[in-house]
């Protein structure tokens, strides 16, 4: 039998406000157990939330990124359960009426395809505390640092059909928030993690299959991984007479699996009803239209404009548009170097290379958007070869000198284009190469072109790799063919 994955994803979003959803607690990350939690955060007797105006913009800034509908009112519900880490008993979130309603986001793929995914809703909610199982021999503490934080939790329909469609919805999630600003995330601090409901069906049925849901996983990878094992297990299950149980389970990166945690919970388990502490929140049509107008240019409109305008392929547009730091320090490069095509090569090449090795984001690079693109600049006004180039590149990261042109200087790498310096130079390797020049005389014409490498390869080492190496070709073809 053959079998379709069904996968839709709940991604949980936190948002950077500088004070919790409805409190004035920070939320900056790294503070000391307990020292960021409040009697709000902690539902003391006594105490009121207060809703945070930036959360609320920054969901519906997220909902009219995703051409999402924007209701006019929206509802705060208490979702009842008990947990360590969540000492009020209760989590104040949005079941019936969420701040955004359905919308859709399209992803893209290397073969230039692309799917639109369907958006169910988004709703703002508070995230809980943490528990610590580390260093407690045999307890549980608690961190209530987390309790509070704005949550924007994203949830899509089930149209996803394979891992590949998954990883590549959550990358374009995490795109559209970093380039609203509205978080920064960091999946590995926890800014950003989903949850994966998977089933499995007949190919040609109608029905869904019965779905697990793969709690708080916080890497693409992890996603990709997760569904794999997951499908893979459902299928073996119920091509062995099983039945897969509705259940929310666990991925252990380790032993790269999924494991049982506890059956899956129905709403009504929870007892929403109406949070008796918060007014509806009612947005009129201006203060949304303020919102659209102050959004960003977004990676799909980027998308479009580098292969419309700047003549990249596809393939380059959407790799520099993923990250708006990556394509904010492209088009930095592009306008000093007015290259597009040789800046894409440069950021996608050589620098994304040299950052992957020492683990660095971009925005951490140590050659700055001006010294690259001054550098590709040297490249096109042939002041340096392609060698030399690599040699500067290198000088710069090590911070060696402040610029190209310092270092091309300091290190003597100016390209020779003299065209009487090069035959020199050429004179002088024929003369020292009686062997290699009556093997080139001697050899099949359609053997001479590989051949010719050995003498280039002679003039760039008696120039120090300056020499023009387009002029080098050109000048040795005539010389050595002059001699037949």
């Amino acid at each position: 039998m053959q079998w379709e994955t069904v996968i839709g994803l709940e991604v949980h979003v936190q948002l950077a406000t500088r004070s919790k959803i409805f409190s004035g607690a920070s939320t900056a990350f790294g503070a000391e157990p307990n020292t960021q939690a409040c009697a709000v955060d902690l539902g003391m007797p006594g105490v009121l939330p207060v809703l945070n105006e930036s959360a609320v913009a920054m969901a519906v800034q997220f909902g009219l990124a995703v051409h999402a509908d924007i209701p006019e009112v929206s509802v705060f519900d208490r979702k009842n359960y008990f947990y360590p880490d969540l000492p009020k008993g209760y989590q104040t979130s949005q079941m019936y009426h969420p701040i955004v309603g359905p919308g859709e986001v399209e992803i893209g793929f290397d073969d230039g395809t692309t799917k639109r995914i369907r958006i169910h809703h988004a709703h703002l909610e508070e995230d809980a505390g943490k528990s610590l199982h580390e260093d407690f021999h045999g307890m549980t503490g608690v961190d209530l640092n987390r309790a509070g934080t704005p949550l924007l939790e994203i949830v899509s329909e089930p149209d996803m059909r394979s891992a590949k469609e998954a990883a590549a919805y959550l990358r374009a999630i995490h795109s559209i928030v970093t380039y609203l600003g509205i978080s920064d995330g960091n999946m590995a601090e926890g800014s950003m993690r989903c949850d994966v409901n998977v089933s499995v069906r007949p190919k040609g049925q109608e029905a869904f299959g019965t779905r697990a849901e793969i709690k708080n996983v916080n890497s693409f990878r992890f996603v990709e991984r997760a569904i794999a094992f997951e499908v893979e297990r459902q299928i073996e299950l119920i091509e062995d007479g099983g039945k897969v149980v509705q259940e929310t389970r666990l991925f252990d990166p380790e032993r790269d699996e999924t494991r049982s945690m506890r059956t899956k919970e129905e709403a009504n388990d929870y007892r929403y009803f109406p949070c008796p502490d918060l007014l509806p929140v009612v947005l009129d049509n201006a203060y949304v239209e303020h919102l659209r107008d102050s959004l960003p240019e977004l990676p799909a409109d980027k998308r479009a404009r580098f292969e419309n305008e700047l003549g990249l392929s596809a393939y380059d547009a959407s790799v520099l548009s993923a990250s708006r730091d990556v394509a904010e320090y492209f088009e930095a490069v592009k306008e000093v170097c007015g290259d597009a095509k040789q800046a894409a090569n440069w950021v996608q090449g050589e620098l994304t290379g040299a950052l992957n090795r020492e683990n660095l984001a971009i925005a951490d690079s140590p050659i700055s958007s001006r010294q690259l693109g001054e550098l590709i600049a040297r490249i096109l006004d042939d002041t340096i070869n392609g060698k030399a180039a690599k040699e500067v590149f290198q000088a710069l990261w090590n911070g060696q000198g402040e610029s190209a042109d310092a270092i091309i200087e300091a290190k003597g790498l100016k390209q020779v284009t003299d065209s009487g310096a090069i035959e020199a130079m050429i004179d002088q390797v024929i003369a020292e190469s009686p062997a290699q020049v009556a093997q080139y005389r001697d050899s099949e014409p359609e053997k001479r072109g590989k051949m010719i490498g050995y003498f280039v390869g002679q003039v760039m080492k008696a120039s120090r790799g300056t020499a023009n190496p387009q002029q080098v070709n050109t000048l040795l073809k005539e010389k050595l063919d002059a001699l037949l």
